[in-house]
């Protein structure tokens, strides 16, 4: 996509070079958290704190983004370019950090890891992310965390939750800076009034709670030693009773009555601890050594029964007709997992000159995966466990058959290792600037004794044009290396034969900066094609990703997307993202079908502003449109019993498009950019801003999957939509103390 403005702007002055010393080729603004990745979108902290999401902080922003999507705003997982939520690397401070397995639906979700109150530079890639980074298909999220300056007391409530945040330094190295810093937060969540807005009769607890500290010491300018520290437990709690809900079309209305018995308890309990020494023996030299530890232990509980009445009403006396089917079902759940992940990693960079920059890294990891599984479920109704010849024989009764069933008891210790090497270089082509950055990565996973390479490569030109311009590409070879949910099969056993799924990548960009009305704007456009193999096939049932546990597909995903980028409004950042994609799969060579993450069109805005004559008075909106995601169909069996993931081929329905617009109104009573500050108790305060948010403004009940009802009478199956939260007014008070 060639921008429209190319023409329109005025002249620059060219750029000179020095002859006497190096002089540093810049392509944008310095940030913290330096990176070499010219594929990295720099994300606010700051518009991550202030954006009106029910699931929060950084995730919430990175949804408006053109290349992520998500299908549910309860959760902070997100889907980048044809990738499911498992193809997402998340680092805090260059550690890897990992999400709950077990989670079934986003109701069950708590908050993300990440807090956005400790947080300092967000860095996102969205594809083609240099050698440093590990081995996933889809992107890559780099967080640091920040050091606090002085004494520091921040906090929120809210009616979904609070939090609170302090912070200080202590002492002076020979450079003036704090020779000790800490930084500590706390946080507390209960969605139980937004899942209210569901229109069930049903009793939730959700009860989610973390806290995290980043400390730092500095014994001199050149060595510092730090740690982060992370416990978080999440308590899923759901008592159904009934649920009623209308679908069908205006002339067949259709009416599902559900009465339930039973409950769902679940539990995530998480800790990581980071110790971390860096060395700076010289402006050249740079080395890092990491240790580190998770641990995270899920259990998933759940005996629910279900009886259900499918009927149709007279559109005009609205008097029930027709009953197609009653029936019911047991769906059973006792589901135990324990991760342990510990080891360490050495990271060195040479930086001979402003311009260029060396890398190396090793990275050495022991896992301990214990997984139990136990689940069931028994659908009385036509086709499957209705006794039918026991009233023709009752002497002779049939085998109770359940729907499905899935069990194992799976314990593995393997061992990871990976190193990666990487050259970043910074010139000048004539009077163009240009930049380079290439390597690769090698990695070893013991359990299927597989060895991956991945080679990858990223180029830029900024041409020495009147317009401001900067032409990208990027690519390589990189795998999805299995873990958890890849190695565990549809009978619920870890398969040693997995491979690595493999994407190659190309990827090319343009960024183009200019001004309007005096204001700075950035158009990015990117075109991508990605060839996949060794693929395993998977279905989504609501968030849960299940994997059929072989190597059997291959695919390809193809797109654009493009972001607006600017000051909208004066003095404030504002987006507009738009999208266009698609990926397909072929399964065992029966032909291209969409996978379940084929989002193809989409549309999403970030808008902030204030009132000119009351600048205290501050607005920002959220706003995105995309098309429904291919996961709509049923769970269909072989002869076998056994969940059969090529029912793509025989069913093929999309869901409803997700459509949602949440808004966030707040007033600053206290602001720390005024001059005249107040005197008194109110002196104290550094910020205090009181704030509304209004989630789903426009009330849309959006659809996350469908369940499957049979009419016992013609074996029809009907899709039932599962839909999502309904509109919810939150009021918050934020406040900071110095």
């Amino acid at each position: 996509m060639v921008p429209a403005l190319v023409f329109s702007q005025v002249k620059k002055k060219k750029d000179t070079m020095k002859t006497a010393t190096i002089e540093e080729v810049v392509f944008q603004k310095k940030v913290t958290g330096k990176t070499n990745d010219m594929t990295a979108v720099k994300i606010s902290a700051k518009d991550a704190q202030n954006v009106a999401s029910i699931s929060g902080g950084i995730e919430g922003i990175l949804k408006t983004l053109p290349s992520v999507n998500s299908n549910t705003e309860l959760s902070s997982q997100y889907m980048v370019r044809g990738g499911n939520y498992d193809e997402n690397l998340i680092y805090i401070n260059d550690i890897e950090i990992y999400r709950p397995f077990l989670i079934r639906n986003s109701q069950q979700e708590g908050l993300s890891i990440i807090n956005p109150d400790m947080v300092s530079t967000v860095n996102f890639s969205a594809g083609g992310f240099e050698p440093r980074y590990g081995d996933k298909m889809s992107s890559a999220l780099n967080i640091y965390y920040r050091e606090p300056e002085k004494f520091e007391v921040s906090g929120e409530a809210s009616l979904i939750g609070g939090r609170l945040t302090t912070g200080f330094g202590a002492g002076k190295d020979s450079d003036g800076n704090k020779k000790f810093t800490a930084l500590f937060s706390g946080r507390y969540r209960n969605t139980n009034l937004v899942l209210n807005t569901l229109k069930e009769d049903t009793d939730f607890n959700p009860k989610y709670m973390d806290f995290q500290t980043y400390l730092n010491y500095h014994f001199s300018p050149k060595f510092t030693m730090s740690f982060i520290g992370y416990y978080s437990k999440n308590d899923y709690e759901m008592i159904p009773k009934e649920r009623s809900i209308d679908f069908g079309s205006l002339q067949q209305p259709i009416n599902l009555t559900v009465n339930y018995g039973g409950r769902e308890n679940d539990q995530y309990k998480n800790m990581m601890g980071t110790f971390s020494m860096n060395y700076k023996p010289s402006d050249k030299w740079r080395v890092t050594l990491d240790a580190f530890a998770y641990q995270n232990r899920e259990r998933e509980y759940y005996s629910i029964a279900s009886a259900y009445v499918l009927q149709t009403f007279d559109p005009v006396t609205g008097e029930p007709v027709t009953s197609y089917d009653t029936g019911g079902q047991i769906e059973h759940a006792r589901n135990d997992l324990f991760v342990r992940t510990y080891g360490t990693q050495l990271r060195t960079r040479f930086s001979p000159n402003v311009n260029t920059d060396i890398e190396v890294g090793f990275k050495y990891e022991k896992e301990n995966l214990k997984d139990l599984t136990n689940e069931w479920k028994l659908v009385d109704s036509a086709g499957y466990s209705t006794p039918i010849s026991a009233l023709l024989d009752p002497r002779n009764p049939p085998d109770l058959e359940l729907y499905y069933s899935i069990s194992g008891k799976n314990h593995i210790q393997p061992t990871r290792m990976s190193a990666y090497a990487q050259y970043s270089q910074k010139f000048y082509w004539g009077s163009n600037k240009v930049f380079i950055n290439a390597g690769a990565r090698v990695a070893h996973w013991s359990f299927n004794n597989e060895t991956i390479f991945s080679p990858r490569a990223q180029f830029a030109v900024k041409p020495d044009w009147d317009t401001d311009m900067l032409f990208r590409l990027s690519g390589g070879i990189y795998y999805q290396a299995p873990f958890y949910k890849e190695i565990k099969d549809l009978d619920g056993n870890f398969n040693p034969n997995i491979k690595s799924q493999r994407s190659i990548q190309a990827i090319l960009a343009n960024d183009y900066e200019f001004e309007f009305e005096d204001r700075p704007f950035k158009l990015t456009t990117e075109l991508y094609y990605k060839k996949m193999d060794d693929l395993i096939p998977y279905f989504m049932d609501n968030v849960r990703i299940r994997y059929s546990g072989k190597n059997n597909a291959s695919g390809y995903a193809y797109g654009i997307d493009t972001r607006l980028f600017g000051e909208f409004v004066p003095g404030v950042d504002s987006w507009l993202s738009a999208s266009y994609a698609r990926v397909y799969e072929n399964i065992d060579g029966r032909g291209d079908i969409p996978r379940p993450t084929d989002q193809r069109l989409r549309f999403a805005m970030f808008y902030q502003d204030y009132m000119p004559r009351f600048p205290k008075m501050r607005v920002n909106l959220t706003l995105t449109y995309a098309m429904g995601l291919p996961t709509g169909s049923p769970i269909v069996l072989d002869e076998n019993r056994q969940i059969n993931y090529l029912a793509g081929y025989s069913y093929q329905k999309t869901l409803p498009s997700y459509k949602r617009v949440d808004l966030g109104l707040s007033y600053a009573f206290i602001d720390s950019k005024e001059k005249n500050k107040l005197s008194g108790f109110w002196g104290n305060f550094d910020d205090l801003i009181l704030g509304v948010q209004v989630f789903n403004a426009f009330n849309i009940r959006n659809t996350v999957a469908n369940q499957w009802i049979t009419d016992a009478n013609t074996n029809l199956m009907y899709p039932v939509p599962v839909r999502l939260t309904g509109r919810f007014f939150n009021v918050k008070l934020e406040f900071k103390i110095k």
